[in-house]
């Protein structure tokens, strides 16, 4: 079987995670436990994710011309992801994360840096590689325009794309109806699809739902149907989402049925909260099967 062709648009970052038994309240400073630098950003760790799930993985971004951009080039190579249509902004930092981890939870901070940069001209120089691709993955820390451009142009190609809607932000009708699926998360959802008189979410017949240790939805013929996930010991829940659509974007390449896909994306997250870091936690195939 040929390998699914996968292409990531979306941000890049450095993780700056830090590790305290609590979190502070306004105004006060605490001590926290550990420090680490780890590779990230909302698209960076799904192409990640798919790579090490076996997919032919192409990642469209910005990095910063500073030490933390030539890091994450160089994480992405070790991962198996293609950089070729990767570029470094000139004059710009990096994307950064800054993210507290407390009680097996976390609060982030993003900095968009060079993922600000990722405009529709820079998206249209890989209309080739877009058109190639079983999937396209987008998220939402790149520019709203962008992300719209991107809808209007693999409509145009015949790409399906999947919308992971994170952070939150209302796009119009027009363009959501452009994605084949939309993967919010629980709070996401309630923020972005409100239910109509029927008392289905607008657009439920492309969502799927991620509710962390409850699993995922999806909607069949108007019925919710929820595919419950394994219990693990959670360490950080930092890429989990990201894992989910990473194996998601994979499984249904490969041909899965939507429910099968699911669950396959929920067991693939089950596993990355066992670590800590958004990408050090993803699993590879074998540990999968």
């Amino acid at each position: 079987m040929k390998k699914p062709r996968i292409t990531v648009i979306g941000s890049i970052n450095m993780d700056l995670v830090t590790v305290a038994e609590n979190m502070p309240e306004q105004g006060e400073t605490i001590s926290g436990d550990s420090f680490k630098t780890l590779p990230g950003g909302k698209g960076a760790n799904q192409a990640v994710a798919a790579a090490r799930l076996g997919a032919e993985v192409h990642m469209i971004g910005k990095v910063g011309d500073d030490p933390f951009g030539r890091a994450l080039l160089e994480n992405f190579k070790t991962q198996g992801v293609n950089t070729d249509p990767i570029e470094t902004e000139a004059g710009t930092s990096s994307g950064l994360a800054n993210i507290i981890v407390s009680n097996h939870d976390n609060r982030i901070i993003i900095i968009a840096g060079a993922n600000g940069e990722v405009n529709p001209d820079y998206v249209n120089g890989f209309k080739k590689q877009i058109g190639a691709s079983d999937y396209v993955l987008i998220q939402f820390e790149i520019p709203k325009r962008t992300i719209e451009h991107i809808l209007d142009l693999c409509e145009t190609l015949g790409v399906p794309v999947i919308i992971n809607p994170a952070p939150a932000m209302q796009l119009d009708d027009v363009h959501w109806e452009k994605a084949a699926y939309i993967t919010p998360n629980d709070n996401e959802a309630e923020k972005l699809f409100a239910y109509d008189t029927d008392g289905l979410p607008k657009f439920h017949e492309r969502l799927i739902i991620t509710n962390g240790a409850k699993g995922a939805s999806f909607f069949r013929e108007d019925r919710m149907i929820t595919v419950p996930t394994e219990k693990v010991e959670v360490t950080d829940t930092t890429g989990a989402g990201d894992t989910f659509n990473g194996a998601l974007a994979v499984a249904l390449a490969e041909g899965k049925a939507l429910e099968e896909a699911v669950a396959f994306a929920n067991k693939a997250a089950s596993l990355s909260v066992q670590k800590l870091g958004a990408q050090s936690g993803m699993p590879k195939r074998e540990e999968m099967e």
